[in-house]
């Protein structure tokens, strides 16, 4: 199983010496990937599900790409991973661009995770249409695919025209792994037929609720006849009160449950500034004996 780390975008500040020595941190502790999450525009006022409370303009998020990019000249080992970029606000070439060009500055170390998104002002602000995002990510995900592993690539879509062209430079990965967020059974099974992995909800509980959730996927991937043991799976421990043990107890029954990845989340935990959230970190890693 593989162990990440959340970055704490809404608590770190906007320091980059902060963030580079955060990170690097993380990395010498030997966590394997660092994950950001993703939101260009906060409302004044938040509307949709109830955790949209999180995400005003009041919270502060930093562009995971770019965030990346800093990042990859000051790190060597960690995995960057996007939880979850949303690709159906975004151009899809443009993305692909991008994606490819913090690979090749990383040296591979990128993994894309994209969803659809729930934050209708988001989509309006970048003028893109909210209510087909999800038929629209499965023609975005074939673009992606393609340019990153095509030299040059002649696509014609319901929402893409492509003209024998490609990218330079191309990715190191070819393709980078794309990981798929979904929460909603039918996005969970556009995951489970499209997506190198499955980023889960975070607010899963693990347990018999995480395990019969993953029985799920691994159901629907052998509906669109795919082996469940070559996708990828991502759940969250979250590092509520002072217990490193239960934390270490729930990464344990994930991996049980047929996690592949687990990532611990220290964001609205109460931790009063950047070293209190490595402090949890380490005790984490400890009480997991890693």
């Amino acid at each position: 199983m593989r162990i990440g780390a959340v970055f704490p975008q809404t608590e770190i500040g906007a320091d980059p010496a902060v963030i580079r020595d955060y990170v690097q941190t993380l990395e010498g502790l030997g966590f394997d990937h660092l994950t950001a999450i993703d939101h260009v525009l906060g409302a004044r006022t938040p509307s949709g599900p109830p955790h949209a409370k999180f995400y005003t303009r009041d919270r502060m998020f930093h562009e995971p790409l770019l965030l990346f990019a800093h990042l990859a000249a000051v790190t060597e080992r960690i995995e960057f991973t996007t939880a979850i970029l949303i690709l159906s606000q975004r151009q899809t070439a443009l993305v692909a661009k991008q994606a490819a060009e913090l690979d090749v500055l990383c040296g591979g170390r990128m993994r894309l995770g994209i969803g659809i998104g729930w934050n209708a002002v988001e989509f309006e602000a970048l003028n893109e249409n909210f209510r087909d995002r999800g038929r629209r990510v499965e023609e975005q995900v074939d673009v992606l695919r393609r340019l990153w592993s095509e030299d040059l690539v002649t696509f014609e879509g319901r929402w893409h025209r492509l003209s024998d062209v490609g990218l330079n430079p191309p990715p190191l990965q070819r393709p980078i792994p794309l990981w798929i967020g979904a929460f909603e059974a039918v996005a969970i099974r556009r995951a489970a037929r499209l997506g190198d992995g499955w980023l889960m909800n975070p607010r899963t509980p693990c347990g018999d609720e995480g395990r019969a959730a993953i029985e799920e996927f691994h159901g629907f991937a052998r509906e669109a006849g795919r082996d469940p043991a070559g996708i990828g799976v991502e759940a969250t421990v979250h590092a509520h009160g002072e217990d490193p043990e239960r934390w270490a107890e729930d990464a344990r029954t994930w991996e049980a449950a047929g996690a592949t990845h687990v990532t611990f989340r220290t964001i609205d935990c109460g931790f009063a500034d950047p070293g209190a959230h490595l402090d949890a970190h380490r005790r984490f890693l400890a009480a997991l004996g890693a």
